[in-house]
């Protein structure tokens, strides 16, 4: 198996959360071993192939907010996706007790190929 890069491991999280749920950027970085690279997923997500087709819109800020200014076009489309995905978004905020992702230790080690 070739090692993936540290963007790929982004990716790789960033796929695995299911509809419905949400992370935020510290918690995916942490998953894909990059502990306080927050940043660093969201320049991942940023750089992402469109082939790959990533839930993007399911990572948002650690106090459970999407980062995007507020009204604007990717707001609104981030806002919007997480709606169709069955999650409940007031004023670009979302609950981080109701649906943040919490995978299990078996899922994680099962899953993750790093």
């Amino acid at each position: 198996m070739t090692k993936l890069t540290p963007m790929e491991r982004i990716w790789f999280i960033v796929n695995l959360i299911p509809k419905g749920a949400v992370l935020p950027y510290g918690t995916v970085a942490d998953l894909a071993g990059l502990p306080g690279r927050a940043r660093y997923v969201s320049r991942a997500l940023k750089l992402a192939p469109q082939s790959l087709a990533l839930p993007w819109h399911r990572v948002i800020n650690s106090q459970g907010k999407i980062s995007f200014t507020n009204n604007s076009e990717p707001f609104r489309i981030q806002q919007q996706l997480l709606r169709l995905d069955g999650i409940e978004v007031n004023a670009g905020k979302i609950s981080l007790s109701q649906y943040k992702w919490q995978p299990d230790i078996a899922t994680l080690v099962m899953t993750l190929p790093f």
